[in-house]
């Protein structure tokens, strides 16, 4: 920011000092004209009362010299005479209180004078003497001179009131004129020292409102408003830095965002795709193939780690020769760029000519300037390495290597995900082959070992030519070969069964119908289906916990009746009871080989979490009981 002070105003240049000045001007020429035309108003009003006296000298003298000519005896020309005199006094000291008073011109002074003086030597004294009892004729002798000398005088005093009367018109006019003037000249001032800077600031800041930080105020003055303008046009400037500034930010950040969002468009598409089920080979490839593309890599491969540790080989490779896919195709951790990274971490070349003995790394034999390795990871355990080649040299950001390292961890889960999925589909396959062959040894094989004592006392009858043997014989081979049969045709049912969701019931169904199909045995079936439905391998172990069950009653229950209840509701309960033979639970726990379709029963029930009991005597049956809590049923 501008930290400039803002120039100290001076006081003659200051607005309101102006205003004031221009102001005081004003009232001092207003007040000047009107007391000058006050003046003239107050001469003139005094003059006209001059006038008015100065006109009474004449009827007084008039009126003295009647009174004379009528002889009058009474005292009324002693008091004209008086009053004679006092108007002649006033006229000559003035009053100002009335007002009255002569005009100060020499001419209507020296007249005066001239008129005082013959009242004073030759009327005053020729009247005095004729009230004494002098002739009068004297006094009518002067009358004349006295009255005319009067008269001019009066004339001589409207003269200069008229020329006053028309000062004043001429004042007013000027007054007028004046006050007009400085009006329009008040105005103009105003507007070009109040109004016009502040329209041109208003203009400024609406500019500036509509980020036009370009716009300056010009300074004319040194006054208040040139401050403000010289201060507007500074916070202008700075805005303006500012705004560049920030527009360099923006584009900044905008880049950055671009970046990020690319980043992570990468890192999204990446993990999308390893999340899709396929092949080991066939994720790196499409792996490689993303990374190539988004890097703008010209070739790249993809090495795992042997179990041993010692050596890398190249799943698969991208943009490289035949001939360094051959070379590198199996190399030991400790020869190259890969194996280093494999042990120490990232390993960027930005130029093999900056190396020493550039020409001695198969991948600048190549053709390649840059090298980018990143290990693959999963929960910290080295899988391998994959590795970027660049024909030019290139260098690679740090937003860029931790998105690649990133990209490396996700491809080391994703093939430490298939790797275990593999380990869990193997021993899948293991647990059902284990399954099978503990069906096959409690059936098929007890079943053929009967078959092969009976075929040997065959042999030997045949021998002896025992033909009642032979006969008692035939019947029980027959009865081994259809059980025999019966079992593999059950096995091989109940290793097709599969279920999808919601077909449990359907599944139980066809179950007991294919039972009382192969047996005869009435089955008493209750379904109650409230509940949420099993997801399909609890399905599938259920039913083939039901089947195994229903396969013991055929083979050692001799029951006439078979009851299946399945009750599902927040827990799940399958109940399979029978009114056979049954059996001592003692006597079965004392032996040295437990019933093999029971424990496959109960590894069933362990599978999917559920609690498997059988309670049975000697001749009151068997019943079976499969319960499946709420807390351990999986979500369908």
């Amino acid at each position: 920011m501008d930290e400039r002070p803002l120039p100290e105003p001076m006081t003659r240049h200051r607005l309101s000092t102006r205003i004031i000045v221009s102001s005081v001007v004003a009232l001092c020429v207003v007040l000047a004209m009107t007391g000058w035309t006050l003046w003239l108003s107050w001469q003139l009003e005094g003059a006209g009362a001059a006038i008015n006296d100065t006109g009474s000298l004449r009827m007084r003298a008039n009126q003295i010299g009647l009174a004379l000519l009528q002889q009058a005896n009474d005292t009324r020309p002693m008091k004209i005479l008086s009053a004679q005199q006092d108007t002649l006094d006033r006229l000559r000291q003035g009053v100002p209180a009335r007002p009255l008073f002569l005009p100060s011109d020499a001419a209507i002074r020296a007249q005066f004078e001239h008129v005082t003086a013959l009242w004073q030597r030759q009327l005053r004294p020729t009247a005095e003497r004729a009230l004494h009892g002098e002739s009068y004729q004297a006094y009518l002798a002067a009358l004349p001179e006295f009255v005319t000398e009067a008269d001019r005088l009066v004339r001589m005093i409207e003269s200069d009131n008229a020329r006053k009367t028309a000062l004043l018109r001429l004042s007013q006019a000027v007054l007028i004129a004046i006050a007009c003037v400085g009006t329009l000249a008040m105005i103009s001032l105003l507007y070009l020292w109040i109004i016009l800077p502040v329209q041109r600031l208003q203009k400024g800041m609406a500019g500036m409102a509509a980020q036009q930080f370009s716009v300056r105020l010009p300074v004319e003055s040194r006054d208040e408003l040139g401050v403000v303008a010289a201060g507007f046009n500074r916070m202008a400037e700075e805005l303006e830095a500012v705004y560049r500034d920030l527009e360099a930010r923006v584009q900044l950040k905008t880049a950055l965002l671009e970046s990020q969002n690319l980043e992570l468009g990468a890192l999204y598409d990446a993990a999308a795709f390893l999340n899709q089920p396929g092949e080991i080979e066939e994720i790196c490839r499409g792996f490689l193939a993303r990374v190539r593309q988004h890097f703008g890599a010209d070739g790249g491969s993809i090495r795992a780690m042997d179990p041993e540790g010692e050596k890398l080989l190249m799943v698969v490779a991208d943009g490289l020769s035949t001939e360094l896919e051959e070379q590198e195709h199996c190399m030991k951790v400790d020869d190259c760029f890969c194996g280093q990274a494999t042990r120490d971490g990232i390993v960027l070349v930005r130029d093999f000519r900056q190396l020493p003995l550039p020409n001695s790394y198969e991948c600048s034999k190549a053709g390649f300037a840059s090298l980018a390795v990143f290990r693959i990871l999963s929960r910290d355990e080295v899988l391998g390495s994959f590795s970027l080649h660049f024909v030019r040299p290139h260098v690679l950001s740090a937003a860029e290597t931790q998105l690649l390292e990133t990209l490396g961890r996700h491809l080391g889960v994703a093939l430490e995900n298939r790797r275990l999925a593999a380990k869990a589909r193997q021993l899948a396959v293991a647990q059902e082959r284990n399954l099978v062959a503990q069906g096959l040894h409690d059936s098929i094989a007890q079943g053929l070992n009967f078959l092969n004592l009976q075929v040997q006392l065959l042999e030997d009858a045949a021998l002896r030519g025992a033909v009642e043997d032979i006969r008692e014989i035939a019947p029980l081979l027959r009865t081994g070969v259809t059980e025999s049969y019966q079992d593999v045709r059950e096995l091989l049912s109940n290793f097709r069964d599969k279920l999808e969701q919601g077909e449990l019931m359907r599944g139980i169904r066809d179950t007991t119908a294919r039972f009382e199909r192969q047996t005869g045995i009435p089955v008493a079936l209750s379904l109650s289906d409230d509940g949420a439905p099993l997801p399909p391998e609890q399905q599938l172990q259920v039913l083939f916990i039901l089947q195994e069950a229903l396969s013991n009653v055929r083979k050692h229950a001799m029951a006439s009746n078979v009851t299946v209840s399945v009750r599902n509701q927040r827990d799940f309960e399958l109940a399979i009871q029978d009114d056979g033979c049954g059996y001592d639970p003692v006597e079965v726990a004392e032996r040295s080989e437990q019933h093999v379709g029971l424990v496959i029963m109960q590894e069933r029930a362990a599978r999917i979490g559920a609690a498997l009991s059988l309670d049975s005597r000697p001749g009151a049956g068997v019943q079976l009981r499969l319960q499946l809590d709420a807390a351990r049923r999986q979500a369908a």
